[in-house]
């Protein structure tokens, strides 16, 4: 059927296909009602820093074989930089940074590559992108089932790299599959079905193989497409991207996502993201449908026990914040006990380490903007620190534990400081923390509450700690917040701000102190206070 001829085209970039659909119509239907809302800091700042890393890359490739490339001008309007493009294309030039391909007004794609590198094999162009996040870990040389395929990022020769293993990231295989159907339909795209990344490290090109991913690229295009043109209905879900979404807690003609979600009970609101999706083809579409089951366990419900799914609606229901799934709550306690957070910034390192012990509060701090050698001395003196404490206790014939919320990020920044700073005083070997990360000193709490309780309203510090009585000074703190507070922190832009010197420390130390209050109402009042299974279970579940 025709179109109105007052309905503007719609296009969508690559950044459409991975994340909520709701959002994407909601921003189709009513692009005004989002005028004058402030970009959310973190989203800004990680965008900034995409921008920076890719102007890193583009200096560093172009400056090596400046004969070589065709940089199209950013300054020029969509329409010049395209018929740029097309022009460097056809004089068959080796490597074009920056490229815009001509949008299709008929099939909606719009986008670009931010390298097209010329395939003198076999004729047209392979699109590389550009992203600030890692895709790839390093990995002892050992015999795999796969093995990523990788490229010299000055010289094009992919081969299988042993020493390196892939981490998956959806988006940037999405876009690729993206450029690649916009240089097919004008006879440009390479027969090798090649598309590669350069990530954050910028030491290598990861290299798809397209083959693999056109047809759920097909699929899933087609939906979103739809979707922006108004063909396809939706409805709120709530998806992790929630938390950053500025339709989520809407006030305005158009109603926020979580007002809809309460008021309809919807399912996602206590199994979300892919959870919900299992259920709603169950036909469960709301918190009452889920609490009141009482048919089998669904046989494509991979998210643990389905009964704790049952029991997570009956709490919510019932308002309870937790649910005890264990008779007695326990966590490992000892005669000296350290809390450890960090911060961090971006991929850039840790330039906070902080800790608690006996009450007082002692961070290890560099202040220098990341990326800094300095980093490394307050590592140093942060390892040594704890290592003596652990050491004293030792000596004194005293148990010792050091307790962190979510070990994931720790023992990353651990590990990575190890390496990075290797040598330097203080810096332990990687076998070191190894040792440490996998003992039974090491404590994550995150995993105490994971084990022992179902949480109705999520696991983080911030939901968790409250229920045990504890309460940060700082409104908005949130490890997004925090990266705007720490790039006016060591002025980034502008002369260092103070002030959020000391704010960031407050929240870190807010933080260390949350994990202390957590542990020991865990092991004081939690059986007494948080209901078990057995409240709001009618069948046995198995704990």
């Amino acid at each position: 059927m025709d179109r109105p001829v007052d309905v503007p085209t719609a296009f969508i970039d690559a950044r459409a296909l991975i994340g909520c659909r709701h959002r994407l119509r909601l921003e189709a239907a009513h692009p005004e009602a989002l005028a004058g809302i402030s970009e959310d800091a973190g989203i800004r700042q990680r965008r900034d820093a995409a921008a920076a890393h890719r102007a890193r890359v583009r200096d560093a490739l172009v400056s090596a074989a400046p004969d070589a490339w065709v940089v199209i001008d950013p300054g020029l309007r969509a329409t010049a930089r395209a018929e740029a493009t097309m022009r460097a294309c056809e004089a068959g030039a080796r490597h074009i940074w920056g490229g815009l391909l001509p949008q299709e007004p008929d099939t909606g794609r719009r986008g670009g590559a931010e390298i097209l590198l010329r395939d003198t094999d076999r004729g047209g162009y392979i699109p590389v992108i550009v992203v600030n996040h890692k895709v790839t870990d390093p990995r002892r040389p050992e015999p795999a089932d796969f093995h990523p395929t990788t490229s010299d990022p000055y010289r094009w020769d992919p081969q299988p790299d042993l020493r390196r293993k892939l981490r998956q990231q959806p988006r940037d295989q999405q876009r690729l599959a993206h450029l690649y159907r916009m240089l097919q339909r004008h006879g440009l795209a390479s027969p090798s079905l090649a598309g590669g990344v350069i990530g954050y490290d910028f030491d290598c090109i990861l290299v798809h193989d397209l083959a693999l991913l056109l047809a759920d690229y097909d699929q899933r295009y087609a939906d979103r497409i739809a979707v922006v043109r108004g063909e396809l209905p939706t409805v709120p879900s709530k998806v992790p991207e929630c938390r950053q979404c500025p339709w989520w807690s809407r006030r305005s003609d158009v109603a926020g996502c979580e007002s809809w979600l309460v008021e309809h009970r919807d399912v996602s609101v206590v199994a979300p993201g892919s959870r919900a999706e299992v259920l709603r083809g169950h036909g469960i579409e709301t918190i009452d449908e889920l609490a009141a089951w009482t048919g089998p366990d669904p046989e494509d419900w991979q998210h643990g026990p389905f009964d704790e799914a049952v029991v997570t609606a009956r709490a919510w229901l019932a308002g309870a914040p937790l649910v005890r799934r264990v008779e007695q709550v326990q966590v490992r306690r000892a005669d000296v006990e350290v809390d450890v957070d960090l911060e961090s910034f971006q991929e850039h390192g840790a330039y906070l380490w902080g800790t608690l012990l006996q009450g007082v509060y002692r961070p290890f701090v560099t202040w220098d903007p990341l990326p800094t050698e300095d980093e490394g001395r307050s590592f140093g003196e942060f390892w040594t620190w704890l290592m003596a404490v652990r050491a004293e206790a030792a000596a004194a014939g005293k148990t010792f534990a050091a307790y962190c919320y979510s070990r994931t990020a720790e023992d990353k920044w651990l590990y990575e400081s190890a390496r990075r700073f290797a040598g330097r005083p203080g810096v332990p070997t990687v076998e070191q923390v190894r040792a440490f990360v996998d003992g039974p000193q090491w404590v994550d709490i995150f995993q105490a509450v994971s084990d022992q309780f179902i949480c109705p309203n999520g696991k983080g510090l911030k939901k968790i700690a409250p229920v045990a009585g504890f309460a940060w000074r700082d409104p908005e703190a949130s490890g997004e917040a925090s990266m705007s507070w720490y790039r006016r922190a060591v002025g980034y832009a502008d002369a260092p701000d103070m002030t959020q010197r000391t704010r960031l420390l407050e929240y870190n130390e807010d933080d260390v102190r949350a994990t202390q209050v957590l542990r020991e109402w865990m092991t004081t009042r939690a059986d007494a206070e948080v209901p078990g299974l057995t409240d709001f279970c009618r069948r046995s579940i198995a704990t």
